[in-house]
């Protein structure tokens, strides 16, 4: 039964525990992962143009699932917070309200794809070839955005009972149902007709829409503890203002980085569409790295959340060290594959000389950050968990605002090389893991030290 996973969070090993409840997070970020890089691939084959239209695309993609994730991290933190407290009734009306926001949250993007596609590409390209195709493409994932809405607010429902299974079906039935109609949909298999950069954005909707159709199916079931009831629902204040008090930071974090993106794109343009293009495979790659610590922090979450509200200080402190170890592993795995084999991952996507030449080096230079970053993700996560939002905020701005736009910048005027920009990366994740230890040490002596721990 469900109430036996979230009651274990509170009495297993930890160790133990977080593998049990990450692992299959991280498998599933990883098929998540290789979808990311098999689609740019298929992206690739149809030209370096539709790549860079895919890669000037992504800043909005990532806004809308920064939306979704930061939504369902609000929700998970919630409730694994009263299940701590033994509060199901208010667990369970998170839920409901997670389901209303994810519609509410389709139709804005609904909007914004049909009235500002074009107008966003215009603004940073004239070929007409780019802004026709990534138009396309923006317009499609944003009318059908309610996928990956429905699917990632699901998953965060069940993550924060214990149930991490069925959050890494519904993720793998996306991936592959994507896999599967990528080819098909650009290429025009099976009398299908090709739509290149087009057919990708439907086999990513798709997929989305499948994975939230399993997810509906799976939070339906009669031995989920925690139910979505939305016969006589009413929006409740407090419950939005709850999940939101986590969720928005988490949204304008995604969204901060979905600026620096543009923002570093903007930089690149100047030099080539091929830096532009490169930058966006970086994001490919490197996702392949990031996303088991993602997956990793799935898994905390809900630990930390549970132990956090039902006042066991010991375990929560226990979990953040183990998750630091553990993403640090990760980071340095990421970081030995980016030195050792830079232009065979920048190969997989056929990549040009001129790619190669300007790839190799800048892949390198950028998989510095890997190893504090890890650390940095692993501290946001844990300050989430804890209600601290805006302390995830806080250095997600410091890191992609405040330093990495303005230190890109400056590299590249005061040396009019584009190798130099990618220096920006490895320095601001440093300024950022300083200030997030400050931060946890000041969360640890305020709030951590004085719990009551008479619950053990």
């Amino acid at each position: 039964m469900e109430k036996s996973k979230s009651s274990r969070m509170g009495e297993k090993a930890v160790l133990p525990l977080i593998l049990v409840m990450s692992i299959p997070a991280m498998m599933s970020m990883l098929v998540q992962a290789l979808y990311n890089i098999v689609d740019s691939y298929f992206v690739a084959m149809v030209s370096e143009s539709a790549l860079t239209a895919v890669s000037l695309v992504f800043p909005i993609q990532n806004l809308l699932i920064g939306v979704a994730v930061g939504t369902g991290v609000g929700i998970n933190s919630l409730i694994s917070r009263r299940l701590g407290e033994d509060k199901l009734e208010e667990a369970s009306s998170a839920a409901t309200h997670g389901i209303v926001l994810a519609v509410i949250s389709t139709a804005v993007f609904a909007i914004i794809g049909l009235f500002f596609s074009r107008a966003f590409f215009e603004a940073f390209t004239d070929d007409p070839a780019i802004v026709e195709m990534g138009a396309s493409y923006m317009r499609v994932v944003c009318i059908g955005s309610i996928g990956i809405f429905a699917s990632v607010n699901i998953e965060k429902v069940l993550q924060a009972t214990g149930n991490m299974i069925q959050p890494m079906k519904i993720q793998l039935i996306g991936a592959i149902v994507n896999l599967i109609l990528d080819p098909i949909f650009i290429f025009g298999l099976f009398g299908m007709p090709k739509l290149g950069v087009t057919g990708a954005a439907l086999a990513t909707i798709i997929g989305q829409i499948a994975a939230a159709l399993y997810a509906v199916y799976a939070i339906s079931q009669k031995d989920q503890y925690v139910k979505v009831k939305l016969k006589g629902f009413r929006f409740k204040s407090k419950s939005i203002k709850d999940i939101y008090s986590v969720g928005f930071p988490a949204i304008v974090m995604q969204s901060v980085g979905s600026v620096m993106v543009v923002g570093i794109n903007t930089i690149l343009i100047g030099y080539s569409y091929t830096a532009v293009a490169f930058f966006g495979i970086y994001f490919k790659l490197q996702s392949f790295v990031f996303m088991p610590v993602f997956g990793l922090n799935q898994g905390i979450l809900p630990i930390i959340g549970y132990n956090y509200g039902a006042r066991k200080q010991k375990r929560v402190t226990e979990t953040v060290k183990w998750a630091i170890v553990i993403a640090v592993t990760i980071m340095a795995a990421g970081t030995a594959l980016f030195w050792i084999f830079p232009a065979q991952l920048l190969g997989i996507f056929k990549a040009s000389d001129e790619m190669l030449e300007l790839g190799v080096p800048a892949l390198r230079v950028i998989s510095l950050s890997f190893i504090p970053a890890g650390i940095g993700i692993a501290l946001m996560a844990a300050f989430q968990a804890l209600g601290r939002g805006f302390s995830s905020l806080f250095v997600s701005t410091l890191r992609q605002m405040i330093v990495i736009l303005p230190v890109s910048y400056l590299l590249s005027e005061i040396f009019g090389k584009l190798n130099m920009i990618w220096y920006a990366f490895p320095f601001a994740e440093l300024f950022a893991l300083t200030a997030s230890l400050i931060i946890y040490r000041g969360i640890y002596k305020k709030v951590l030290l004085p719990m009551d721990n008479h619950k053990k």
